[in-house]
């Protein structure tokens, strides 16, 4: 990398708790450089985002304005990579965005539709522009999820509880949702009911997503992303089970997607996908 200029980066979403995170580990990261910071709360707005993020001042101030910061992300010789993790509200349009500069987007924040993905797919493939779309940046995760895929092989009943802190705005998770799916792609129906369930409250049971899978979510505070895969057998149950204790976790994940975002050029869905 030494004789490689470094790769320009935006934080969208730079005042959160993930955003913060990014900014960290982008300004450590040898092979890249912080080129702009963008978030919608005025109360960071012109403060330097190093001073935000806990890191000492890296002279990139907070401002609200991702066009202008993508505009100025084309100006650079090498291509750029928008880290988007703002609101499920926002994200679509923030992605589009980045794609039509000609900007990679790098996107964590959950709550597309399947329908915006396969858009946001082809909007990139016809720009030839990279995109990686990952419900979970977590390592663990992802070994979770092969577990659980490997486990579906045997046991034919299962049912997922995620649980997030009380500041997570959509529900369920796009980890439960992205682990859900991957366990209805093997072909097979789960939790054929025994007998006749009937809810006394509605939504006792959960929510029934793909092939009979019900995804259960808590919002609490103190917790920060948590989630169990749980699978039943006559005379046994298996949990698999990923807890989260520092968002540092995500790092590696969101560093190793910067990188090879650059050599996409279409969207790719899933960590997993990356390793």
């Amino acid at each position: 990398m030494a004789n490689q200029l470094p790769i320009p980066v935006v934080v969208n979403g730079a005042g959160g708790k993930m955003g913060r995170e990014v900014v960290k580990a982008v300004a450590q990261a040898e092979d890249m450089m912080l080129l702009g910071a963008v978030d919608r709360n005025p109360e960071y707005m012109g403060k330097d985002v190093g001073e935000v993020a806990g890191c000492g001042p890296l002279e990139v101030p907070i401002i609200n304005d991702l066009q202008g910061t993508l505009g100025m992300a084309v100006q650079e010789k090498q291509p750029g990579v928008m880290v988007d993790f703002t609101h499920p509200s926002s994200v679509y349009e923030n992605t589009r965005a980045a794609i039509a500069y000609g900007i990679r987007p790098v996107v964590g924040t959950t709550g597309l539709s399947p329908q915006q993905i396969n858009e946001l797919a082809e909007f990139s493939e016809k720009a030839s522009i990279g995109c990686v779309i990952v419900p979970n940046f977590s390592i663990g995760m992802v070994l979770l999820q092969q577990a659980a895929i490997s486990a579906s092989q045997y046991f034919d009943h299962v049912e997922i509880i995620e649980r997030h802190h009380n500041q997570k705005a959509d529900a369920p998770s796009g980890t439960a949702i992205q682990t859900a799916q991957m366990l209805a792609e093997l072909g097979k129906t789960y939790n054929v009911p025994a007998v006749k369930e009937t809810e006394k409250l509605s939504g006792a049971r959960g929510t029934q997503i793909h092939e009979g899978i019900r995804i259960h979510s808590l919002r609490l505070p103190g917790s920060i992303a948590h989630q169990e895969v749980i699978f039943g057998a006559p005379g046994q149950v298996y949990t698999l089970r990923h807890d989260t204790s520092d968002r540092a976790c995500y790092m590696p994940g969101v560093l190793l997607a910067i990188r090879k975002v650059l050599q996409l050029k279409t969207t790719i869905y899933g960590l997993e996908k990356l390793l």
